[in-house]
């Protein structure tokens, strides 16, 4: 007995749709980490195709089938060998992956060295249709202390936790850990996971000899990254979870192809 195949039934309606495919798979994945090679994390899958306007859908199983073939690999050296196959078994013009997972990076309290994990949220958005596109991307936790809150007062300075997030395009290849380096170094201080009471004063006073806008980090990203040769494009933000108010701070640059 044969089983119809209603997906590949044409389609009337002459209305191509330009994604279509499967949201929000948890998923193990595989990535490279600068100091041990590779690391396990998890990921948050979306994976999409471009379908034509004379089907009427598509093979939703085939995604997993064929993702299954490369949840063993450094996923990121192998996202375009799996668009293109995604685009050749649906037969489609285009193809995408979104993925957002964790990564873990150990790090050193800045005086008395215990070391700790920091976790951030990083994110890869591959796309295939003629030419192959990549675009990374993590969010940075940092401290800003208020440059404003300083100068007008006679003691003390207001600061947040603040999120800076950067998304690039390149050529050769760029860590994760250079993108949460940048962010980090333009802050007023960074986030640590565990401090002890001597970590606690330097990363204190550090933020207060150090204050930034949101503004200020944008800006100082932008000089980095148009720096880099090897950067073709790139988003940046910089976001304050206000202390004294009850809004939030932002600011944003992006920068198209060069």
């Amino acid at each position: 007995m044969s089983i119809p195949d209603l997906q590949s039934e044409k389609d009337s309606r002459n209305i191509a749709i330009d994604k279509v495919g499967v949201k929000g798979l948890h998923y193990p994945i595989l990535v490279e980490d600068r100091i041990q090679g590779t690391q396990h994390s998890v990921g948050e899958l979306d994976i999409y195709v471009e379908l034509p306007h004379h089907l009427r859908g598509t093979h939703m199983s085939r995604f997993i089938e064929i993702l299954h073939h490369y949840h063993t690999e450094a996923l990121i050296g192998s996202l375009e060998d799996f668009l293109k196959e995604l685009k050749q078994s649906l037969k489609a013009e285009a193809a995408y992956i979104d993925i957002n997972f964790p990564y873990f990076i150990k790090k050193q309290a800045p005086v008395s060295g215990i070391e700790s994990i920091m976790a951030y949220d990083a994110s890869f958005s591959a796309s295939l249709k003629e030419d192959y596109e990549l675009q990374i991307g993590v969010k940075v936790p940092v401290t800003t202390l208020c440059p404003c809150s300083k100068e007008i007062s006679e003691y003390g300075a207001h600061n947040q936790r603040s999120f800076i997030f950067i998304r690039i395009s390149y050529e050769g290849f760029v860590w994760l850990e250079e993108l949460i380096d940048i962010a980090e170094s333009v802050a007023s201080c960074e986030v640590y996971s565990l401090l002890k009471r001597v970590d606690e004063k330097y990363v204190t006073e550090k933020a207060y000899n150090n204050p930034k806008f949101v503004e200020d980090i944008v800006r100082e990203i932008t000089l980095i990254l148009e720096a880099d040769n090897r950067i073709k494009s790139f988003y940046v933000e910089s976001e304050n979870a206000e202390s004294i108010h009850l809004h939030n701070a932002y600011a944003m640059i992006s920068r198209p192809h060069r």
